[in-house]
């Protein structure tokens, strides 16, 4: 076996750090994730007669292995997969579906918000398509032109703009503020990884926060939730219950919690916690220890996916995978916050361990992206290996062309002309 072929089957059968850190952590979180739904969602189901209370837990399962399968997938063929055909139809797919959501009998309506289309058990959530979507937008245009982005912001954002703005409008009339803020801040770290000037992205953020506060003071269901944040105690008997009782439930667990099923929050003291406050679950069981253990996977992720943008050989893969980690910890910094009582009630599930089945199988999409922009294919290791392989040639010709040049001068200065002339000359 040569040494080409020797490192082509290393590098096959060793994928890199980043790749192995980003499966590890992603399969930790999906366990972890599967346990703490159970534990969760569980003591309702049967206090409730519903029968065992695994319900929730089966979906959990069955989104987990329908979104392993598209990781899969993702990760083989990956970016070859996403041409501007296919970004254009998934976009407007996502804008149809977002439209059909705030059709009455046609969208479901939970809590007052409508923001699935479905029935019964199965239902779909398109605003968590509209996120990938609009990640793939952005990257291949920021790609695509390098020098428009400084040309004015008028030419710079306003492709981005005519997009981004209608997805959060169309999303935010679900309500669902709380996902209206991730999609700005995922577009907004693509732009800022894009070379965006931050004079245009000063001039968008300051209109978008006046706009956010207009409607919010507009909204008066936002505008009690407003009140609920920065008065929770206040209202602890309305829009304030679920944020105290989770805050409580953490401060209840202590260091390391009072042991896993032992929580006593999640039996209808906070409304549906294995979605949105699973965390203040994991903290009554586990205590800080279990939500550091969260955070650290978190870490994990950020480390995997920002090596990887850096290490992407093509500026569509460096953006992708900003786009895809941004989500990822725009989404899980926001349920933090939420949950620790740092921000106001959003709706927005934790990363792979709340049980939101749309989410679970897009986020692990994802996740197939990244390990594809951070495991080169084999099409591209024979390409680096032919690079290899004529630099090693080019190398072995000079080193033959160097030698056959100082025989050639040996030669001479040991010919018998060359000595009578240096006799002579002495």
């Amino acid at each position: 076996m040569t040494a080409i072929s020797a490192r082509r089957v290393t590098r096959r059968t060793q994928p890199p750090l980043e790749h192995r850190v980003l499966m590890t952590a992603t399969l930790l979180l999906l366990a972890y994730g599967a346990v703490m739904v159970y534990s969760a969602s569980s003591p309702a189901g049967v206090i409730s007669g519903h029968g065992f209370g695994t319900g929730e837990f089966f979906m959990y399962l069955l989104a987990a292995g329908i979104g392993l399968v598209v990781m899969r997938i993702a990760e083989r063929r990956g970016l070859a997969l996403l041409t501007p055909q296919v970004t254009k139809a998934l976009l407007w797919a996502s804008f149809g579906l977002l439209a059909l959501v705030l059709v009455p009998h046609i969208g479901v309506s939970v809590a007052g918000a409508r923001r699935w289309i479905g029935a019964g058990p199965v239902q779909f959530q398109p605003s968590e398509l509209m996120k990938v979507a609009l990640i793939l937008y952005v990257a291949r245009y920021v790609a695509e032109n390098p020098r428009r982005i400084h040309r004015g912001i008028r030419k710079a954002l306003a492709p981005v703009l005519v997009v981004t703005a209608p997805a959060c409008l169309l999303i935010y009339l679900e309500p669902d503020l709380g996902t209206t803020l991730v999609v700005a801040g995922t577009v907004a770290a693509l732009l800022i990884a894009g070379g965006v000037p931050m004079r245009y992205l000063g001039i968008v953020a300051a209109v978008v926060v006046a706009a956010i506060i207009l409607l919010v003071l507009g909204s008066a269901y936002q505008r009690a939730r407003l009140t609920s944040f920065l008065h929770p105690w206040a209202s602890i008997k309305t829009t304030g219950f679920q944020s105290v009782e989770g805050q409580v439930g953490i401060g209840s667990g202590g260091f390391f919690g009072v042991g896993l099923g032992k929580g006593v929050i999640k039996d209808f003291y906070v409304p549906e916690a294995q979605t949105d406050f699973i965390l203040a679950v994991i903290g009554d069981e586990l205590g800080v220890m279990g939500i550091m253990f969260v955070v650290v996977l978190y870490g994990m992720l950020a480390f995997a996916g920002l090596r990887t943008a850096r290490k992407a050989a093509t500026r569509y893969g460096k953006l992708v995978a900003t786009g895809v980690t941004s989500l990822i910890l725009c989404q899980g910094l926001l349920n933090i916050f939420v949950v620790l009582g740092i921000a106001p009630l959003t709706g927005v599930p934790l990363p792979f361990l709340s049980y939101a089945p749309t989410s679970l199988v897009v986020l692990l999409g994802g996740v197939g992206l990244l390990a594809n922009i951070s495991r080169p294919s084999a099409q591209e290791l024979r390409a680096v290996d032919r690079e290899a392989g004529r630099a090693q040639t080019q190398a072995a010709n000079y080193e033959r062309s160097e030698d056959r040049d100082r025989r050639r001068r040996d030669r001479r200065s040991r010919s018998p002309g060359a000595g009578g002339r240096r006799r002579a000359a002495g």
